[in-house]
């Protein structure tokens, strides 16, 4: 009896890569098997959960590759199943593995002379007992008012919390451009701190945009802000939606890219 294999309904890039040859067998995961299997000369592992279901089903998440499958179908039937979707597997894997480099690039260290994006431009962290607030200087260094002592922790609260209202006064003032070339005014608009959404608009009008948007160059905050803009108009993503985008920004796909590359998981709605 041939095994029905399930195409994969979900991915989240987050999972070691291959495990090489001669490691040992991995430990065993909750709620499932650990096991692995060699894959073009690599070993690569997954877990194996037992499940009421009628096909194997495949899933890349935080906790690596797991292959859910009926109690009735044998060990051999699931191994062979995972060698025909073994091109889509090593290919996921290999993404991951990038996304998690473009990542670790980005992220901040949270200490002196390290460095934090602001519209594009990388600032140098520079806490001084002494100081007040957060003050950007024309070097490019983010003076930042910390306390003797002071971890990182609090420097990232006073940084973010700098950022935020640095993203609050840029947007509005980006929205104050664009509402008018549009023709639109949002019922209202607040920041966002969702980890899954750049920017959204409701039915009722109302836009939210993702504060962490004042890291990138100005170009980019306003292809996000214009594509909300624009879903006052259509509430789609249709020809006459991007007609609108592309009405005020013609160079729009540039920045339709980058945000598309960007390795936080995040999209527009």
């Amino acid at each position: 009896m041939s095994a029905l294999v399930e195409s994969p309904a979900a991915l989240q890039l987050d999972l070691p890569l291959f495990d090489p040859p001669a490691s040992p067998a991995p430990a065993p995961v909750a709620g499932g098997t650990a096991r692995r299997i060699l894959i073009d000369g690599q070993w690569i592992a997954y877990e194996l959960v037992r499940a009421r279901r009628r096909s194997i089903g495949f899933m890349i998440d935080d906790r690596g590759l797991r292959v859910s499958a009926p109690r009735w179908i044998t060990l051999g039937q699931i191994e062979s199943a995972v060698h025909e979707k073994s091109r889509w597997i090593v290919r996921k894997l290999i993404e991951w593995r990038e996304h998690a480099q473009r990542r670790e690039r980005l992220a901040v260290r949270w200490e002196a002379g390290g460095t934090v994006t602001h519209l594009g431009r990388a600032l140098t962290l520079r806490p001084e007992p002494h100081a007040r607030g957060v003050r950007l200087e024309s070097d490019d260094a983010l003076r930042i008012g910390l306390p003797p002592g002071a971890g990182p922790a609090q420097m990232q609260d006073v940084v973010q919390a700098w950022l935020q209202k640095q993203a609050r006064q840029i947007f509005g003032e980006r929205l104050a451009h664009w509402c008018p070339q549009l023709g639109v005014q949002p019922s209202r608009w607040q920041l966002s701190s969702a980890r899954t959404r750049w920017g959204s608009c409701t039915a009722e009008g109302a836009v939210r945009l993702n504060w962490r948007l004042v890291h990138f160059p100005l170009e980019i905050i306003d292809y996000v802000i214009v594509h909300e803009l624009a879903h006052l108009r259509e509430l789609n993503h249709g020809p006459r939606f991007w007609a609108t985008v592309q009405s005020v920004l013609p160079e729009f796909e540039s920045a339709r890219r980058q945000l598309k590359d960007f390795p936080d998981d995040l999209h527009l709605s």
